[in-house]
């Protein structure tokens, strides 16, 4: 059935019909979770979260055709969010450990905070763009889909956000 189709018939109430349409993404999602999240479980439970969200915001959904997208855009959503929690915690076991561990932290483990921090200085969508871009292959038509963008307004955003990285990121070296 047309995923227009099953998007009326979920807004409507139907359980089944939204299975379906979740049935024919779910190991995208997952995948996409997973690659970002790093973690199984993790990932399936930002999926899980997500879906329950969509189901029952489905009825906010504009565009029919678009629901892969907003599926992507929520699941994305609560990704970042289990990252915010993981760069916090991690900040909090690097200051409890400072110090302490004097001469064992690497140059490559300060690197690679420096870049994890500068990374979350983007905006939620520059993430999302870069991250599926740099660490998930996806091409900038398929983000594009995703986002629910112009696929020129995702190759600038992009470009501007790995400019600024970037730059931050000379004084490392």
């Amino acid at each position: 059935m047309e995923e227009k189709l099953l998007v009326k018939r979920a807004k409507r109430g139907d359980a089944g019909a939204f299975a379906e349409l979740y049935g024919r993404i779910y190991k995208k999602l997952y995948a996409f979770a997973l690659y970002t999240l790093k973690n199984p479980q993790d990932a399936e439970d930002a999926v899980s979260a997500a879906v329950t969200d969509a189901f029952a915001q489905i009825k906010n959904l504009k565009k029919d055709e678009a629901f892969s997208s907003w599926m992507y855009r929520i699941v994305a959503n609560k990704c970042n969010r289990k990252m915010r929690e993981y760069y916090e915690a991690c900040e909090e076991l690097t200051e409890e450990n400072a110090g302490a561990n004097d001469g064992v932290w690497t140059d490559t483990r300060e690197e690679y905070m420096e870049v994890r921090r500068i990374f979350f200085t983007l905006s939620e969508e520059e993430r999302m763009i870069v991250g599926m871009h740099v660490f998930f292959r996806y091409r900038t038509r398929e983000i594009a889909q995703f986002l629910g963008m112009n696929e020129n307004t995702v190759r600038s955003k992009e470009s501007r956000a790995l400019q600024r990285m970037g730059e931050k990121l000379k004084g490392l070296r």
